[in-house]
């Protein structure tokens, strides 16, 4: 998006990228996509459309086919797209008014500037819930969802997203219906007597870092903190996933290697959530201590007893689901 000049008013919220309040749009069909996320891996591509977002099939590579499409009264600009790790979730962005304006204002509607959430089911996409950063940003900060990425925290869906003078937000949409944010960081806003453009543009997970891209004030790198949010076992799993490079327009299928942070990282999840009995979660932290500390040979014995004792804990624990992620990554060890 192009910046406005320095001192320039804030623009009035307006129909598509720009626009003045209250026109309407005509020929609203898409001829062209601001941006398009391919997932190569899921054989998908989400098309962010100007007034419409996409649903590509990419399976067969040199002629891709439009599956399905969703517009909504409330998106001005559809900007990006990203999918959910399994390809069962797909998040669009909306870059209201090309960026330049302050959207995030107390008395700004939640659903404008905002993400639109779907899930994916027998290839059509099903409208869930928006996300917006949740803090009341001044009028002199422009402010709207823009570019980011996934963090890979096994066993959640976490993403992070620049908001121009919005600041970056981090937020889990696990829930699609229910997204919240579990971390930010807000610089405030650059001139305090006037709009000046700036703020985060885009930010990615890089390697265990957070990167973003900071239009008037240079180059912010982050790192996560534990939290009631977040565990240090979360973070630390997310740090095992190494990329050479990233594209954030060509997602990549998460792969977590074997770690035993990634298995204290999902007994932490089942500890926040309450899927498990908690002497249970208290008991197999012990048996993961004790079996990082073994032994080769030991090690393997131990992994093995904790995987059949919780084996017998998924038939009546809260969150299965949860747990049988838990033996997969207790059996990995053991390999």
């Amino acid at each position: 998006a192009t910046p406005p000049p320095e001192g320039a008013t804030p623009p009035a919220a307006g129909g598509g990228r720009g626009a003045d309040a209250g026109r309407p749009r005509e020929n609203t069909g898409p001829n062209q996509c601001h941006d398009i996320t391919v997932y190569p891996e899921i054989g998908l591509a989400g098309g962010a459309c100007g007034g419409y977002g996409l649903l590509l099939d990419i399976s067969d590579v040199p002629n891709p086919k439009r599956i399905d499409e969703v517009a909504d009264i409330n998106m001005s600009f559809w900007h990006s797209a990203t999918f959910s790790n399994d390809g069962s979730k797909i998040l669009f962005s909306d870059e209201w008014g090309g960026g330049s304006a302050p959207r995030c204002r107390e008395t700004d509607k939640y659903e404008w500037g905002a993400n639109a959430l779907f899930t994916i089911e027998e290839r059509k996409m099903h409208f869930k819930s928006y996300y917006k950063m949740p803090a009341a940003q001044t009028a002199l900060e422009n402010c709207v969802a823009h570019n980011g990425s996934l963090i890979p925290i096994p066993g959640r869906e976490v993403m992070v997203q620049g908001w121009y003078q919005g600041g970056i937000s981090v937020f889990d949409w696990t829930d699609v219906a229910k997204p919240v944010e579990i971390a930010y960081y807000d610089r405030g806003p650059v001139d305090a007597e006037r709009l000046v453009s700036g703020g985060s543009w885009s930010v990615y997970w890089y390697n265990g870092l957070i990167v973003s891209s900071e239009i008037a004030r240079g180059l912010d790198i982050y790192e996560l903190l534990p939290s009631g949010l977040i565990s240090q076992n979360e973070i630390d799993a997310a740090k095992t996933v190494k990329w050479d490079f990233l594209n954030a327009q060509e997602q990549r299928k998460i792969v977590w290697p074997p770690s035993f942070a990634k298995a204290r990282a999902y007994l932490d999840q089942l500890e926040r959530t309450s899927g498990l009995a908690a002497e249970r979660i208290a008991e197999s932290r012990k048996s993961l201590t004790a079996a990082e500390k073994a032994s080769p040979s030991a090690r393997d014995q131990a992994l093995s007893r904790l995987a059949a004792d919780l084996q017998k804990d998924a038939a009546s624990a809260q969150d299965a689901a949860k747990v049988r992620s838990l033996i997969e990554a207790v059996q990995e060890l053991e390999k």
